[in-house]
């Protein structure tokens, strides 16, 4: 079992930035892949970024060159850095956590891009 608690989102204006947690505990160690999705209203999820244990990443094509995901395995978490928000990333982003029992989601935290 591996829970997953995620912060940091929040309301910021079109251009801005938000940098997103999400921890790890339970059996954390077994964890081979984490990753950021995303819903938007009305939308499917859909894969904003992955980032394997040794560091190899995969980033949607909509959030390349404006998002960083970062990974400290010894804290057992993940960091998205957003940048140059848009209206369109507006949507509750969700924390995935990959093991070979199956895979875990955190609750979500709701980011909102508006003026």
């Amino acid at each position: 079992q591996v829970q997953l608690v995620e912060s940091g989102g929040g309301l910021v204006q079109p251009g801005g930035s938000l940098r997103l947690s999400c921890a790890a505990s339970g059996s954390a160690f077994s964890i081979s892949v984490m990753g950021w999705y995303r819903r938007a209203p009305g939308k499917q999820r859909e894969l904003v970024a992955t980032i394997t244990r040794g560091s190899t990443i995969n980033y949607a094509d909509s959030v390349k060159g404006r998002f960083t995901i970062s990974r400290d395995n010894a804290k057992n978490a993940i960091y998205l850095q957003m940048n140059s928000l848009k209206a369109e990333d507006t949507a509750v982003y969700y924390c995935y956590a990959e093991l070979l029992a199956g895979g875990y989601w955190g609750q979500g935290t709701q980011v909102t891009v508006s003026s």
